[in-house]
């Protein structure tokens, strides 16, 4: 019986491995890489072996066996590992904080039965290796030489595929996917989109183009057994094309030569909880390490790519043009509120449009990203107004659910029949959200098919894709929607979007809302005027409601300059030492009073030398309570992110040994501040 000494990988927060005793039969040692179920605490976990050894420092009567190693599953490869690592390492966080959770679920159990569930599921499985791909369309001069640039690269060669709205990006991809496939019909590509609602219609296109080859989705809508089988297709090689959200990103590919994301710019590519990684950035990493090339495509880049692309870090590959001949991008104007004044949130210059599109059987979209019936409730006797108890918000109005609701700690109340200050019963909604809105148009459009697309109306699994396709099928005259429907959607028969109240992000504290802004409205104007327009027909319009009509943002939008106006930003943010030109990380603290919270902050400030490194003072955060808990952050800063890791390094290892009950977490590249 031949014994060594695993060193294990948990999903914990302490910033270690852990030895385990394992005996087996000569010629039958674990491999690194395998899962292996060990007791830790009182509790059985399972774990990844990321050595072996032959001595422990551990002590000997201190040493536990390992119970079972998962030897039916194929290890996770060595890049597989060093990718984990590297994140780890970057993002500040214990190794199996990073490596279990890129996991599913059902790996991470105790029993073994549902792995071998699916495993045998996944055998019986035939796996299509035809790559020959089906329908291919004649690209236009513009995109079959990104295609080409793309399908022919070698090696590490970042590309950024800037391209207007509706100009066959997604085509692109496919015909740079065949080429990988031409040329290596075992090779995996990973296509990377930053919504599961994004999911189905480029999960359309891949089976119609590629009808020959095995394809994987992998995101969060998934059940755990889904999940599981499109892990262990993509794991053994046997998915040629994994699509998914940035969780994929984690996948595990054996044989991956490309890597394509799509809406590059796209803030959901940050995860928000837990282990705060950027999809995205790891996915450049990932091509790195692999040396192969990436995609990242974008109608509106966002500035740290644009500004690789510049600097020629990136290449640049341009689409400038609508690929449907015939589609051009739409009219953009803007309707001054000061001069239109709005009838339940509509200016008659929009209503107006929305009757010519509706008498012509054309589609229109009302875009206001706020959900709910009205951001809150006041009493005009006394002022008061519906904040929510345990957070610094508002409770905002669901009239139709006749409740009060947070959207933060997700709180719901009764609309109270009076005031709760002064017993005044006429209680107001203030502001509108989309259901207001829909109620409007309901009362204006009695004979419209009216739908609304938001987080409220598409709570069940399947729904939300159920609402697209009734747009698609051309059910719809009038959609209401929130940024579910601002990209990515294909609306052949939309010739006109109106845009409700955008004017609030002008004044943000954020520095990244003005880039944040004009990303939104050029995305959700792109979904107007994709299908070629009918001989008579009407050219496709975006109508934006504003106060600040001369906004020179307004004014790029109008222009259809995403060049100028990116140019602008960047020399805004060089001359503001601002992100691309200068490397962040927060350290955000939670406790039961801000005041503690603050305190733990002040120390954390003082307890490692920070030369050359910023440290600025802690704040509370902009939204300082939620679910009655109380947030500061700190702000830490350098021009080198070299210098920025290496005191990261060393500062997580003493706020570690800080004797504290605060919650903390480091962000390293925050992207709300």
């Amino acid at each position: 019986m031949a014994h060594c000494i695993l060193r294990i990988a948990l999903d914990t927060p302490l910033n270690a491995v852990f030895d385990y005793r394992w005996a087996c039969e000569p010629g039958q040692e674990p491999l690194v890489g395998q899962l292996a179920l060990v007791p830790f605490a009182r509790r059985e976990v399972v774990g990844l072996i990321v050595a072996i050894a032959q001595e422990s420092e551990v002590a000997e009567d201190k040493l536990k066996d390992a119970l079972a190693v998962r030897s039916q599953l194929a290890p996770l490869s060595a890049q597989w590992l060093a990718l984990a690592g590297f994140a780890a390492d970057y993002y500040q966080r214990p190794l199996g904080e990073v490596a279990l959770p890129g996991l599913p679920k059902n790996l991470r159990v105790l029993t073994t039965v549902a792995l071998d569930r699916a495993i045998k599921k996944l055998g019986k499985l035939e796996a299509p290796h035809d790559p020959t791909p089906a329908g291919m369309p004649v690209l236009n001069p513009a995109q079959q030489a990104a295609a080409d640039c793309i399908g022919s690269a070698t090696g590490f060669q970042p590309a950024l595929l800037y391209g207007v709205t509706g100009s066959g990006k997604t085509e692109v991809y496919l015909q740079a996917c065949a080429q990988v496939l031409a040329r290596d019909p075992a090779a995996q590509i990973l296509i990377l989109v930053p919504e599961i609602n994004l999911t189905p219609q480029l999960e359309g296109n891949i089976r119609a183009r590629f009808p020959g080859l095995m394809l994987a989705t992998l995101h969060s809508s998934l059940s755990e057994g889904e999940r599981m089988l499109h892990w262990l297709a993509a794991h053994e090689g046997k998915a040629r094309i994994v699509l998914g959200t940035r969780l994929s990103i984690l996948a595990s590919l054996p044989r991956l030569q490309l890597i394509v994301i799509d809406e590059e710019h796209d803030p959901s590519y940050k995860q928000q909880e837990g282990l705060r990684y950027s999809a995205r950035d790891l996915a450049v990493w990932r091509a790195w390490q692999l040396r192969i090339p990436i995609v990242l495509g974008s109608a509106t880049p966002s500035l740290e790519s644009w500004h690789h692309a510049q600097s020629g870090r990136y290449r640049l590959l341009e689409l400038r043009e609508r690929a449907v001949q015939q589609a051009v991008l739409p009219t953009v104007k803007l309707i001054d509120l000061e001069r239109d004044k709005p009838r339940d949130g509509l200016s008659a210059n929009l209503l107006a449009a929305l009757r010519q599109r509706m008498a012509r059987g054309e589609q229109s979209l009302l875009f206001l990203n706020r959900r709910g019936y009205a951001p809150v409730i006041c009493c005009e006797s006394c002022g008061w107004v519906s904040e929510c108890k345990r957070c610094t918000a508002h409770m905002v109005l669901h009239r139709p659910e006749h409740r009060l609701r947070c959207h933060h700690c997700s709180l719901e109340l009764r609309i109270p029949r009076h005031c709760p200050d002064c017993g005044n019963v006429d209680l107001q909604p203030v502001g509108r959200g989309t259901q207001r809105i829909e109620e409007a148009l309901q009362q204006m459009f009695p004979e419209a098919r009216i739908l609304r697309i938001d987080a409220d109306s598409t709570r069940r699994k399947g729904s939300a894709q159920q609402a697209f396709d009734t747009v698609h099928r051309g059910e719809v005259d009038i959609l209401i929607g929130t940024q579910m429907v601002a990209k990515g959607h294909d609306f052949k028969k939309l010739t006109l979007v109106g845009i409700l109240n955008p004017d609030a992000a002008l004044f943000s504290q954020d520095y990244r809302a003005s880039e944040r802004l004009f990303a939104q409205l050029m995305q959700v104007a792109g979904r107007a005027g994709r299908a070629a327009q009918k001989e008579g027909g009407s050219p496709s319009e975006v109508l934006i409601q504003t106060r600040y009509a001369r906004h020179p943002l307004y004014g790029a939008v109008v222009a259809h300059d995403f060049d100028h106006f990116a140019s602008a930003l960047l020399a805004e943010r060089a001359q503001a030492d601002l992100p691309p030109y200068l490397f962040q990380a927060l350290l955000r603290a939670e406790a039961a009073e801000l005041a503690v919270a603050l305190d733990f902050l002040r120390a954390a400030r003082a307890c490692t030398a920070h030369e050359g490194i910023t440290v600025n003072e802690p704040i509370p955060m902009s939204m300082t309570r939620v679910h009655n808990v109380e947030r500061a952050q700190l702000l830490v800063e350098s021009a080198s992110r070299p210098a920025l890791q290496a005191f990261l390094k060393e500062w997580t290892a003493a706020l570690r040994a800080l004797k504290t009950r605060v919650k903390w977490s480091l962000e390293v590249d925050p992207l709300d501040i």
